[in-house]
């Protein structure tokens, strides 16, 4: 079973959907804590860490999962670093995204990526998964980060079209890079509101992030 790590309920129905669509048949188990996020935006690096550690011992445990994804950008590297005392997968759900931002521009060795994220916390985090992916790779990747400004008081008063509409703005301002990447699950739908096109690529977490979970799995 596939036990899903969530900071925010909005994202239970899109990966619900998300299932339905690409993996049907697959077990799944939805676990919303909201104070993870709070932990670690608040307290800085390391604070959320033991309640992280806490949260999936008992999904393993308790909940009998043989996978964990997380779903949260934030929270996503402390998730995966549990994953040798827990003794199965523990995943982030951006990972996949990165591994596909590194590979975006073939032809050269040096890959422009844009980082788009709705909270600051997000940027460290998904710049240290890129550089992995690109370490691993033997890529270099030019990182650029880029504030959505103000979507994510959108997010929290529960505005979601508001909230898509300035993330999608905010990339249709981006020049200059080979690929875009939507650093939060949340901000999924944005990519099919921008008029990038098929120029530059807008990638997100949730359906590559369900993909390599699923392979966990089973």
């Amino acid at each position: 079973m596939l036990t899903l790590l969530h900071t925010s309920p909005v994202h239970v129905p899109v990966f619900d959907a998300l299932r339905d669509r690409e993996h049907p048949g697959l077990v799944m188990r939805h676990v919303v804590d909201e104070e993870l996020l709070r932990r670690a935006r608040s307290g800085g690096p390391g604070a959320a860490d033991s309640a992280i550690a806490a949260v999936l011992a008992e999904a393993v445990g308790e909940g009998g999962a043989t996978a964990v994804l997380c779903t949260c950008s934030t929270i996503g590297a402390a998730a995966e670093a549990n994953t040798a005392r827990l003794g199965v997968p523990v995943l982030r759900v951006d990972r996949p995204m990165a591994a596909a931002a590194v590979a975006a521009a073939p032809e050269r060795d040096m890959v422009r990526i844009a980082v788009v994220a709705t909270v600051e916390n997000t940027f460290g985090p998904t710049r240290d998964v890129i550089r992995e992916e690109a370490d691993a790779a033997g890529r270099t990747a030019v990182i650029r980060t880029v504030p959505a400004e103000g979507a994510w008081k959108h997010f929290e008063d529960g505005d979601r079209e508001s909230y898509l509409d300035l993330v999608a703005r905010t990339v249709d301002t981006i020049t200059g890079v080979d690929v875009v990447v939507l650093a939060q699950a949340s901000m999924a739908d944005a990519a099919a509101r921008t008029r990038t096109g098929t120029a530059v690529p807008v990638l997100s977490s949730p359906a590559p992030g369900l993909r390599a979970a699923a392979a966990a799995v089973r």
